[in-house]
This record gives C-alpha cells, structure tokens and sequence, in this order.
C-alpha cells in the first residue's frame, strides 16, 4: 500500500490510536508479569541470533531475524509456568488467509501468506470499551481525493468470495481456534526487497483485520453488522533490530458506508530492540577500540512483545 497505515485505515474503515492500548501497558507496567532476569536472556538472545549462531562473520539477516525471532518466543514462554494457560497455544506457519468484504461499491479481498500466526484456545477480551466503541461514530475517515484510495491495489476476477485461512485453524472441533498475534519477519538480506516501516505496518494492519473478519464471519454470518463481542487481533513485525506493535479491534463488518461505527487500531512504531550489533571488533592502530557485542539494548522493546504475548491470559 503505498500510502501505507493512512490507506489501510480507509479500506477497513479503522480509526488509528497511537501507542499500545491500556491494558497491554498495564501488563507493561506490572513487575508480576515480567520475566525474571530477562534482561539477560534477551541480551543472550540477541548475541545468539547476530553473533554465535554462524559460521559467517557476520549473519544475515535471513538467518539472525527468525533466530531472534524463535529465541524472544522461548523466552515468552518460560512464562508458562508462572501462567499455564499461555501452553494453550499454537504456531501455525506458512498458512494463507482469505476474507472478502466490500467497501464503498468495491469488493475488496485481502489473501496470500499470511506470516506467522499464534492461535490460541480463548480470545483476546476487548480492549476498547463500550462507550469507546460508539464514540467512533463521530470519526471521519480520511480520504485520498482525487486519487482512489484503491489505486495500488491489484485487480483480479473473484469467482468465488472466500473466507478461510487454509487450515482449520478457525473450524469447529479445532481447539485452537482464535487468532491471537500475527509476527511479521522481514528478512530479506537485500533493503529493496524488504516492505519498509509504513508499508510493513500497512500489511501487519491488513492481515490483522483479515484474520479478524474470517474468524468474525465464522462466529457471526456473513451479514454486515456491529458485533456484540468485538474480535481482538495483534500483530508483530520485525527486521531482526526494529519493531512494530499493533492491536487491531474489529468492532463491525458493516464496511461499505464511511459512517456508523468504525474499527480500531493501537500502533506503536519503530521500537529498536539495540541500536548495533558489532560482529567484527573495530580496530585502530592494532588497539580494538569497540569490541565485538551488542550496543544500545533497549530492554522496553522486550517488555512491549513479552506484554502482547501475556495479553488475554493475565
């Protein structure tokens, strides 16, 4: 999406928070849902993924951004024995999703690979109240007039509207049917072909309500309405340094007026998890004057992506 967020807000019909909603930062700031020592074991992680685990000598980032990735996930789930409701989860990777809804007099479909998603067994509670809800009423949409706000999109004949994920993720009888937290890893060693931070958080924004609508139509019908119990889907993006947080809330899937009730997205952009990682000693008149190591550890990027995986279950 080349606006990026601005873009994706008009074609869900979603008003933009910035920052992580209340009760995620309520789990931020509660040192009974931290992690002990985890300081450490983030810090061990991160010089796992960018300076141990190669034969290189220095990894790329196809290899260090899911390597980080799956040590951050470990550690989260070290939480388990304090919380054993967090082992009612599951992993799926490599599976496509599919939801068709129409905006204005366009059908819209978002498909494809969807990154990796975190089902779990009980979803997400709302995170916005009542009152919040219909507050977003008075909200309007912003447009791209007189460009169409579709004018990137691809064009293809749908010949059958779906909406799955591929799997059975969301059918009955699968005990882990509700969509918990997207992770995004963009980990292409080469810039160009890795979606910039806006562009990134646009596809975070449309997989999210994506997930969100498929389950929505599962629970509710295909019909459009308001729905009585909003549906809660997060999404995590990374490069393997820099982080992006989202919680998306699907309040409706009456989508094709601009009026009415609108859904919402909390964003929190940019977060560095360390400034550098040193792979090679920096040397000057044969004096090493930055050893090798990890510089500018930011341990508040961890407790934002530790928060997100806790949120639903304390």
């Amino acid at each position: 999406l080349f606006q990026g967020v601005r873009q994706a807000q008009w074609l869900t019909k979603t008003k933009l928070v910035e920052g992580l909603p209340p009760p995620v930062l309520s789990i931020i700031d509660n040192p009974a849902h931290r992690l002990e020592d985890h300081e450490e074991g983030v810090k061990r992680a991160i010089s796992h993924a960018r300076l141990w685990d190669t034969t290189e000598v220095a990894p790329r980032r196809e290899h260090y951004c899911p390597v980080l990735f799956e040590d951050l996930i470990h550690l989260c789930r070290l939480m388990s024995v304090k919380y054993p409701s967090l082992t009612k989860r599951m992993l799926a990777r490599n599976y496509k999703i599919s939801a068709t809804w129409e905006r204005e007099s366009i059908l819209l479909q978002v498909r494809g690979l969807n990154g990796i998603l975190m089902n779990s067994m009980a979803p997400i509670p709302p995170v916005a109240s009542k009152e919040e809800i219909l507050a977003t009423e008075e909200h309007v949409l912003e447009t791209f007039y007189p460009i169409s706000p579709t004018i990137d999109l691809q064009e293809v004949n749908v010949y059958k509207e779906l909406n799955d994920t591929g799997k059975s993720s969301f059918r009955d009888g699968y005990p882990y049917s509700h969509p918990h937290t997207l992770f995004f890893l963009e980990s292409a060693n080469i810039r160009p072909n890795r979606f910039r931070p806006e562009q990134l958080r646009a596809k975070m924004m449309m997989f999210a309500f994506g997930n969100a609508l498929a389950k929505a139509k599962v629970l509710y019908g295909n019909d459009p309405k308001v729905l009585e119990q909003p549906i809660v889907v997060q999404s995590v993006g990374t490069d393997g340094q820099l982080f992006q947080f989202m919680v998306f809330q699907l309040n409706t899937t009456d989508l094709v007026s601009s009026d009415g009730i609108k859904n919402l997205v909390w964003i929190d952009s940019d977060q560095n998890l360390y400034e550098r990682a040193q792979c090679i000693p920096e040397v000057k008149k044969r004096v090493v004057t930055k050893p090798a190591g990890i510089y500018g550890f930011q341990p508040d990027t961890f407790k934002k992506f530790l928060a997100l995986y806790l949120h639903g279950t304390v």
